[in-house]
């Protein structure tokens, strides 16, 4: 039986077809706070926009499921007077994919759109036959006569820019669409949420459903809710890259495929001891998982939550996905019922009180 619902599908396009970039999360934690307030006892809101729904609140025990709600984006830089608009990353937005894509200009009068544009290939002679797009070539056109006009229109350094690709499905397998790096674990750990309401079942801890903000720049909202709600656990859940498709190395990147099960890291931010626990609950419940391991940091806001608050036991459970940070990030609907299934039979496992502490 599937775990994803009709209704938590027209959740899932909702939430994902709507932009959320780093720093300007707000429209999408509306969509996501709207979704789960209907399972949690309550739900609250950080400084920053990190969203947070708690059942059973008010237990001395708290353990966090977390995801991040923000996805990568750009920044206006530079307006030409020619009207052509020079931008600046923010987060890891790959500038090898920019030129052709279609975009929409966030500015206070709504969107603009705009494109990135690119020499045609018959005007690429010579040294610029094979040019690459680089951070300092690629441009966006809005259709602006000159500077005056664009300003006109609302833009401004500052203004943040999105890619304008929707989320669809291939196959009736895959998702298939920009920032599912991480608003398909938004989804995911509001699943778990759904279910555990839906199910009726009762926790002896207050568990925190965690949407923070600011992952792509450096894990900062995590960083900053950690210090608000003192875990004294944390299961935190993100995206890993699909190795399996072309132009991957396996001995660097490691074996990891879509359609195979959540991938559970080893890393030194990740408590061995509670990793044993999700991949016994994992064996116990015939979750089929897959194994990675990061040599120094996750990269993800396991670390920021591990190393918070004197340290906090942290388990990562990854999804696998193929193409990050493009608009064409592919997840395969068993891992996404399979994390959310993971994340679910691993709070039920979890006792008040329990301890990590290694001996």
């Amino acid at each position: 039986m599937s775990v994803i619902s009709k209704k938590s599908e027209e959740f899932l396009y909702k939430y994902l077809n709507n932009a959320s970039p780093t720093g300007f999360e707000t429209p999408g934690q509306k969509i996501w706070v709207e979704y789960i307030k209907h399972y949690v006892d309550e739900w609250h809101l950080d400084n920053y926009g990190t969203a947070y729904g708690v059942i059973n609140p008010g237990k001395d025990y708290r353990v966090v499921i977390e995801a991040h709600a923000d996805e990568i984006s750009w920044y206006v830089n530079y307006i030409s007077d020619n009207g052509f608009i020079q931008v600046i990353r923010n987060g890891g937005s790959d500038h090898i994919i920019a030129p052709s894509m279609r975009v929409n200009i966030h500015t206070k009068k709504g969107i603009v759109k705009g494109v990135f544009g690119w020499p045609a290939i018959h005007t690429r002679k010579g040294k610029d036959e094979n040019m690459a797009p680089t951070l300092e070539n690629i441009f966006v056109d809005v259709g602006a006569k000159d500077k005056a006009e664009v300003i006109e229109m609302g833009v401004h350094v500052g203004c943040v820019i999105t890619f304008q690709d929707e989320l669809t499905k291939l196959n009736n397998t895959y998702y298939c669409g920009r920032a599912l790096d991480n608003r398909i674990g938004g989804f995911c750990i509001a699943e778990v949420a759904r279910m555990l309401k839906e199910k009726k079942k009762s926790l002896p801890y207050s568990l925190y459903i965690v949407n923070a903000v600011q992952e792509e720049i450096g894990l900062r909202g995590a960083e900053m809710i950690a210090n608000t709600i003192k875990p004294h656990l944390a299961i935190v859940t993100d995206v890993t890259h699909d190795t399996g498709t072309p132009m991957l190395n396996n001995k660097v990147q490691g074996d990891t495929k879509c359609g195979a099960g959540p991938s559970l890291t080893y890393a030194p931010a990740v408590h061995n001891l509670l990793l044993e626990q999700i991949i016994g609950v994992a064996e116990q419940n015939k979750i089929e998982f897959q194994r990675a391991a990061s040599s120094r940091s996750t990269g993800t806001d396991t670390d920021a939550f591990a190393y918070s608050n004197g340290g906090v036991p942290s388990v990562l459970i990854s999804l696998p996905l193929r193409y990050m940070h493009t608009t064409v990030e592919m997840a395969h609907k068993q891992d996404i019922e399979s994390v959310i299934r993971l994340i679910y039979e691993s709070l039920l496992n979890i006792k008040s009180g329990q301890t990590f502490k290694y001996f």
